[in-house]
């Protein structure tokens, strides 16, 4: 059986917009969420080939639920209000494969 190249993708919603229609990225906290994730997961030392990846993506269709992100291939959405939950789903999901039922969708 081949090794996937990432064990687990985390996704984040960046889209945007116009004239007030919601969109995850509508108020920048998705690309801040999204870099925040990023760093930490590098901090940690759980990114790269091999590990985990964060990525960028455009529409996740759950516009009316966002900002929102999800992990594959597990097929967990989540959605966040700040560093703090963005850093929890890193640590409890992605590093330890525990999802944060809190944030859960």
């Amino acid at each position: 059986m081949d090794v996937p190249f990432y064990q687990r993708h985390l996704f984040f919603c960046l889209n945007r917009r116009e004239g007030g229609e919601q969109a995850c990225n509508n108020s920048e906290l998705a690309e801040t969420m999204f870099h925040t994730a990023k760093k930490h997961a590098k901090d940690l030392g759980i990114h790269g080939a091999g590990k985990m990846r964060v990525n960028r993506s455009g529409c996740l269709g759950r516009c009316s639920e966002g900002p929102v992100a999800v992990v594959y291939p597990d097929g967990v959405w989540y959605t966040y209000v700040d560093a703090d939950d963005v850093r929890e789903i890193v640590e409890s999901h992605l590093r330890d494969g525990v999802p944060v039922a809190r944030l859960r969708l």
